[in-house]
């Protein structure tokens, strides 16, 4: 059999948030791993404006590795996207429900009759609708509620900019009563409101009431790249896990990182990612975090994201990962050199 040409370019996007492949690509790992088989490595945000950044939440790309939320990813292989599920990391992000000042709102169970808000953003999946459901959702099963036991209020979100805009005018309004909200600079966005945090849902017992767009997220590859290049999707885990194992040791690091990936300030990253987040970065298959992404399969089936059910365990392969551990052990520990600085992603 006549092997397959290697490809000239490939492809990564990662969501504006703690990854392996935000830390290689800042490193500059990624494009030193292939440019001695005359391949370029590109980022698929900061690619031209001729390149195709709807890949991002349809998969489309064959020759893209992708790191971001599950809510896209999933919707890519239910619309019949062959994509193939090879890690997946769990890493809180700070999610939290946000209400009006001198509310008084405290706690899961307080949200009961609440008016809760859901956003509606005019794209083809739109994430963050789910999120806020899911968010909402976990919340309040925390309490023993469920949605039903509050009023869920659509935000139309067209005609605002920015992350939480929509929902915290709405608050502001007085339009509804609970937001839910995320990440860094959701940090910032809330204390430019004056709005009160009325729960933490990171501090929420047992990681099925956290479970949302991020937690878990996956890492996923084109089936078409898998087949034909297997080596090449190996290496390029490999450096995902070796930039992983760099971040453990550099706290500082990865906050100056993060901070350029999120596009937030010091304090909305300190604030969204405690302590020993830079511990988190490595990505498995666990049984445990296989079935806590079925459970978010389930929920946005339920909620009306996918056309079709994925079987999640089908969808996971793990040699790749497990032949990428063989490889990074084989090779020297990395540099502590400090390495140009990535431009930040922007898309969520």
């Amino acid at each position: 059999m006549t092997p397959a040409v290697l490809p000239r370019t490939l492809w990564f996007t990662r969501c504006p948030v703690p990854t392996a492949t935000g830390i290689a690509a800042d490193r500059q790992w990624l494009t030193e791993e292939f440019a001695p088989d005359g391949i370029t490595v590109r980022s698929l945000q900061d690619a031209a404006p001729d390149a195709d950044r709807a890949a991002h939440f349809t998969h489309a790309l064959p020759g893209l590795f992708r790191e971001g939320g599950n809510v896209p990813a999933l919707w890519a292989r239910s619309r019949g996207e062959r994509t193939r599920l090879i890690g997946l990391t769990w890493i809180e992000e700070r999610q939290t429900v946000l209400v009006r000042p001198g509310s008084g709102v405290r706690g899961a169970d307080a949200l009961r009759g609440l008016r809760l808000a859901v956003p509606a953003h005019d794209i083809a999946i739109d994430f963050w609708r789910a999120m806020a459901l899911r968010g909402f959702e976990g919340v309040l099963a925390s309490a023993g509620l469920a949605l039903d036991d509050a009023t869920l209020v659509d935000v139309p979100a067209a005609e605002h900019r920015g992350q939480w805009a929509a929902e915290l005018a709405a608050l502001r309004r007085g339009d509804v009563d609970a937001v839910y909200v995320k990440g860094a600079l959701a940090v910032e966005a809330a204390r430019r409101a004056g709005a009160e945090v009325a729960v933490e849902i990171d501090d929420l017992p047992g990681r099925r009431f956290r479970i949302n767009n991020g937690t878990p997220r996956p890492i996923t590859v084109h089936q078409h790249l898998l087949d034909d290049h297997p080596g090449l999707v190996d290496r390029f885990l490999a450096v995902l896990l070796r930039a992983a194992d760099w971040a453990a040791g550099q706290p500082g690091e990865v906050a100056r990182i993060l901070g350029a990936e999120t596009g937030a300030g010091a304090e909305g990253v300190a604030r969204a990612y405690r302590p020993g987040t830079h511990l988190t970065l490595h990505p498995d298959l666990s049984a445990e975090r296989l079935a806590l992404l079925a459970e978010q399969e389930a929920g946005l089936r339920a909620h009306g994201f996918l056309p079709e059910p994925v079987d999640v365990t089908a969808w996971a392969d793990p040699e790749p990962l497990r032949r990428a551990a063989a490889l990074a052990g084989a090779r020297p520990a990395v540099s502590p050199l400090p390495a140009s600085r990535a431009t930040r992603t922007p898309t969520p």
